[in-house]
């Protein structure tokens, strides 16, 4: 096997919230800047991405609201849950995303956590916010599929 195989991704938490009240025009990668407890408290699933956005500041984007559970064995060493994270990126996507989230309606979302050869990754999307009938009318859709599909597994058993 070789040594730079790709490993599995693995999905540490995720924002379920972000699609139901968000159109996701657009997914970005990037790196998470994290101190070593945080890390762990990461792989242990302890992080909540509710409620949390992506705010740019002196041309770096920061994760805010973003808790991270204190690490059980980390005393001395654990920082505040809710502190602001950077983001890794490079200055010229950075500048792409402050010219598109200046239009009016979009922010940045982070989508979910993951762990991508051993390094903890997050998944930041471009949103547009979705008004209460967008809602509805993505819950009727979703429920019309899952009618169909059990439909079609009743059918064809």
């Amino acid at each position: 096997m070789a040594k730079n195989s790709v490993k599995n991704n693995k999905t540490l938490a995720e924002n379920r919230k972000a699609r139901h009240d968000y159109f996701i025009e657009e997914a970005f990668e990037a790196g998470i800047e994290l101190v070593g407890t945080e890390v762990k408290s990461i792989r242990q699933g302890k992080a909540n991405l509710k409620d949390s956005y992506g705010e740019i500041r002196n041309n770096e984007i920061y994760i805010r609201n973003m808790h991270v559970s204190p690490y059980e064995q980390g005393n001395l060493f654990n920082v505040d849950p809710l502190r602001d994270r950077r983001i890794l990126l490079h200055k010229q996507e950075i500048l792409n995303l402050l010219a598109k989230t200046s239009q009016e309606g979009y922010t940045l979302v982070p989508l979910s956590l993951y762990l991508k050869n051993g390094r903890v990754k997050v998944a930041l999307g471009l949103a547009k916010g979705k008004k209460n009938y967008d809602k509805r009318d993505s819950m009727l859709e979703k429920a019309h599929k899952r009618d169909i599909e059990r439909e079609m597994k009743a059918r064809y058993r």
